[in-house]
């Protein structure tokens, strides 16, 4: 009888091994599947990386880590060993997504670094202009891009609160020049030019001269635009910002040809008295205030000027033929400006 109670003692002891062995190779698997997976789900965000000459798998690692790119740094590391890759990983440029599972990472980093492309966004483009660019250069379809621009979920806090629509993102995508992979998608590219609107606030400083200014980000963004829009020079953007302070203070109309433009959806040479009267809360001969959003995408000198401006007492301005603008303080001295350089 203890020889049988012996033998069911020995058996259950075996049962409750194999359970825990089964148990916790459970654990170990899902703690795999977890560090395999992509760190962020969904659309994730783009994260642009340099890896050194010479570096090490677990240099690479802890590079990808910092930058939110994979869970751990150690097991990079193990993969890249356990794959035998460790040594075949190639410096260079890279951009990579959070949404990107590590295996997909690795393989990147194994093939090498996407020389990719090069383009620019001048300052003063609106949405519409971009996504032309972008189709012109063989990147992204101007559908894709205005569709992701409307519907795209980005996680950029000067992003919250703003109204939904077409031109949630007008103002916000900042001019630049930009490398990127050649299979880059509509999301990360927007991703990326927030992603640089997001650094250039910080370096700046902007959200506290923005309210030194006693501004919104939305209303500094705003008047920026049109500041973008209306200069030529930067040593006049401050003023055009000051014209601006000084029509706003007095409840005047702004009267700017830019919002026009802006609500007709073409930039015109030349404006005509129909134009003037387009029913638009963008039509700022219309209306009184600032417009509901950006006109275009502003820069770093317009961004500034917009809380920096000039005080002086002009209330109008008129464009030379160089360029430039002459400034006036009465309405005679504009209409005199006017007589003087519009032919």
């Amino acid at each position: 009888m203890k020889d049988l109670q012996s033998v069911f003692k020995q058996k259950e002891k075996k049962q409750l091994l194999a359970g825990g062995i089964a148990l916790l190779g459970l654990f170990v698997l899902i703690y795999i599947l977890g560090m395999l997976s992509p760190v962020a789900s969904g659309q994730g965000q783009s994260v642009n990386i340099t890896v050194p000459r010479f570096a090490s798998s677990s240099n690479i690692g802890r590079i990808l880590h910092e930058q939110g790119l994979v869970h751990s740094a150690w097991f990079f590391n193990l993969y890249t060993r356990l794959k035998g890759v460790d040594g075949k990983l190639k410096a260079g440029r890279y951009t990579f997504s959070t949404a990107q599972s590590l295996p997909e990472i690795v393989n990147e980093l194994v093939k090498g670094p996407d020389e990719g492309r090069v383009f620019t966004i001048p300052e003063g483009f609106n949405l519409k202009q971009i996504a032309e660019l972008l189709e012109r250069e063989g990147l992204v379809t101007r559908q894709d891009f205005l569709a992701a621009a409307a519907g795209d979920r980005f996680d950029y806090p000067f992003l919250q609160g703003l109204p939904p629509g077409p031109n949630r993102l007008e103002g916000y995508l900042f001019p630049d020049t930009y490398r990127v992979g050649s299979n880059i998608r509509a999301h990360e590219v927007i991703d990326l030019m927030l992603s640089r609107f997001d650094r250039k606030l910080k370096e700046m400083d902007y959200y506290r001269k923005v309210k030194a200014a006693g501004l919104t980000l939305h209303q500094a963004v705003i008047i920026a635009s049109m500041v973008e829009r209306e200069a030529r020079v930067d040593r006049e953007r401050p003023l055009i910002a000051g014209v601006i302070f000084n029509r706003l203070k007095r409840d005047m109309p702004l009267q700017i040809d830019a919002t026009v433009q802006y609500a007709l959806g073409s930039h015109r040479a030349k404006l005509y008295y129909k134009d003037l009267e387009v029913d638009s809360p963008y039509n700022t001969y219309l209306i009184r205030g600032l417009p509901p959003g950006p006109i275009a995408c502003p820069g770093e000198a317009s961004l500034l000027a917009a809380v920096q401006p000039v005080k002086t007492s002009y209330l109008y301005y008129v464009a030379r033929p160089d360029g430039t603008h002459a400034f006036a303080s009465t309405l005679d001295e504009h209409n005199a400006n006017k007589r003087r350089y519009i032919r």
